[in-house]
């Protein structure tokens, strides 16, 4: 690829191939974005980092349809393994390490868009020539404030048929893992609808004794993997930016991006990396909603649509037909209906 920022220079060729490939992800993912949003555009923000590598976060806030979102790829090394992940490893402890990602959050303005993350990443430990150990990892989530079955079910669908297509995945144990990870343990749900999340690919164990195979059969998940995002997401932002709200659908969805908030900080193992390893402070948070709330001990009336979207956000079985009681009302509130 041209232009090869400074953080990207001088890797390995498998290093590199894995770097190129997300560049072009979010290449391609941005532009996907910005023709989807019609007036905001992307920023690019290149940041370095002193021990070694960087990355380059593309940005939007405030644009037509999408009030703040990122596309950001990185690569890092480091003289020693970050605990977090050596006491998930035994044996890897004080080695050198490379780490490469993309990742990416969309938080739109109209409170029936749902949030959207996605992240693939890939580590290695070792010089870089010849790695001990490698794996790639990733996933998918959404995040509605008013989840509608049949865009759970689009979302979930499409993802379930990416892993059909790669005999070494398995959707059911994805998204359990996904359901699971994605909990926001203080508050007994989910933070959204679930989607699919992997730690490793291919264990680490498999991935040595099967060599060069192995990584180009994880390298061709991985990249139908990041073609497959826009194809989960896009029709849902299509079918739903339009859609009329009021006040009353804007402050249950801050009340929900507050609840994203604390996954992040409480939670999230990427967060916990970046941070662990010196990372860009604006890229690592870049996932962070740009209007959040928190109402002391709400509870949304029954019957309404906000009652009934809590319904959503525990695990259930979207591709079996158990999702019905996710529909919500588009507006109830004509009245406050904003015309932007």
């Amino acid at each position: 690829m041209n232009g090869v920022p400074a953080w990207a220079e001088g890797l390995s060729p498998r290093r590199r191939r894995v770097v190129d490939l997300f560049r072009r992800g979010q290449r391609d993912i941005v532009a996907t974005f910005e023709r989807l949003d019609g007036d905001g555009s992307f920023g690019d923000h290149t940041w370095a980092r002193p021990e070694g590598g960087g990355g380059t976060a593309r940005v939007i806030e405030g644009g037509r349809v999408f009030e703040r979102g990122g596309v950001n790829v990185s690569a890092v090394r480091g003289a020693s393994v970050p605990a977090s992940l050596a006491r998930a490893h035994p044996g890897i402890e004080g080695a050198p390490f490379f780490a490469t990602g993309i990742s990416m959050v969309l938080h739109a303005r109209n409170p029936f868009v749902p949030a959207f993350h996605a992240n693939f990443r890939y580590f290695e430990v070792g010089s870089g020539a010849d790695p001990e150990v490698w794996w790639f990892g990733g996933g998918a989530d959404l995040t509605p404030a008013y989840p509608h079955a049949d865009d759970v079910r689009h979302f979930h669908g499409t993802l379930a048929a990416w892993c059909a297509r790669h005999e070494h995945t398995d959707y059911a144990t994805w998204k359990a893992v996904c359901d699971d990870y994605f909990t926001v343990r203080h508050r007994g749900e989910m933070r959204g609808v679930g989607g699919v999340f992997f730690d490793e690919l291919t264990g680490v164990e498999e991935a040595r004794a099967g060599g060069d195979a192995i990584f180009e059969r994880d390298i061709e998940c991985i990249s139908d993997g990041i073609d497959t995002l826009t194809s989960a997401y896009v029709p849902l932002v299509e079918r739903r930016a339009a859609t009329p709200h009021g006040e009353r659908e804007r402050a249950w969805q801050a009340l929900r991006r507050g609840r994203y908030v604390e996954f992040n900080l409480v939670y999230d193992r990427g967060t916990l990396f970046g941070l662990q390893t010196g990372g860009n402070i604006e890229a690592i948070l870049m996932s962070m909603p740009p209007i959040a709330s928190w109402s002391f001990d709400h509870h949304p009336e029954p019957g309404t649509p906000e009652a009934a979207a809590l319904a959503a956000f525990q695990p259930r079985d979207w591709l079996a037909g158990e999702a019905d009681a996710a529909e919500s009302a588009p507006n109830t509130h004509p009245q406050e209906v904003e015309t932007r």
